[in-house]
């Protein structure tokens, strides 16, 4: 058995130091300071040092890694533990490569298969519990940026533009909702763009014998590849 951890991150990719420190006390005051949530980005450390999430790319799938708590698109904020897993390395790479081939990068959407919705499938399949609710109830307001965030001039301001916009309505959600002295949020599913970043991750190598942490996502890949190979072949 190992610990499965949640690492927790400010979203705070606008380009925009203004706009970040916006989302930053959001954040201070809706989840510090009342419980309500914020905007964040989730991502899963199960084995190893190295954490999962997903996000928008044009071609390939959207899960990638990086090392835990070194997201260089967000704020590290904190991290929860959710429970021990039963599974073991091998079954854990075959889940990762599951997940690779159901979440491809293009299929992000703001509102219904981000980074959060992509750990809370993770958490479940691992056998561990889903993400705190705060987590989830207004990342959606930060994921706007990721989402139109692209390699040109004219999509990074949109993307700015964007995300200050989505810090305007999230501050009016969330003190819409405190001035009603409502504890729990809307059942609309949250967003914080997990990981998506505005590139296509690169995906970092082990750096520790096989069998001590899950495989890169082109292991998985290559692994399932040979096995369907394998599969075809007379014997």
């Amino acid at each position: 058995m190992t610990e499965v951890i949640l690492h927790v991150y400010d979203v705070t990719n606008s380009g925009s130091d203004k706009t970040n420190n916006t989302i930053m006390q959001i954040n201070k005051i809706f989840k510090d300071g009342i419980g309500l949530g914020g905007i964040f980005h989730s991502a899963v450390q199960v084995y190893g040092d190295e954490e999962w999430s997903f996000g928008f790319c044009e071609q390939g799938t959207g899960v990638f890694h990086c090392p835990s708590k070194q997201n260089p698109m967000y704020t590290y904020r904190e991290s929860i533990k959710l429970g021990q897993t039963t599974n073991s390395v091998t079954e854990i790479n075959q889940i990762l490569m599951e997940l690779s081939r159901e979440w491809p990068g293009e299929s992000y959407d703001l509102l219904a298969k981000n980074c959060n919705h992509f750990c809370d499938e993770f958490c479940e399949r691992l056998g561990v519990s889903k993400l705190p609710g705060w987590v989830n109830r207004f990342a959606n307001a930060g994921d706007t940026a990721v989402e139109i965030a692209g390699n040109t001039a004219y999509r990074f301001r949109q993307a700015k533009t964007e995300i200050v916009t989505a810090s305007k309505v999230a501050y009016r959600f969330l003190a819409g909702i405190a001035s009603n002295n409502m504890i729990t949020g809307p059942d609309s599913p949250s967003n914080s763009n997990g990981g998506t970043p505005r590139f296509q991750p690169t995906w970092f190598k082990n750096l520790v014998a096989p069998g001590e942490k899950p495989s890169s996502s082109s292991e998985l890949e290559d692994e399932d590849q040979r096995l369907r190979q394998d599969a075809k072949t007379p014997l």
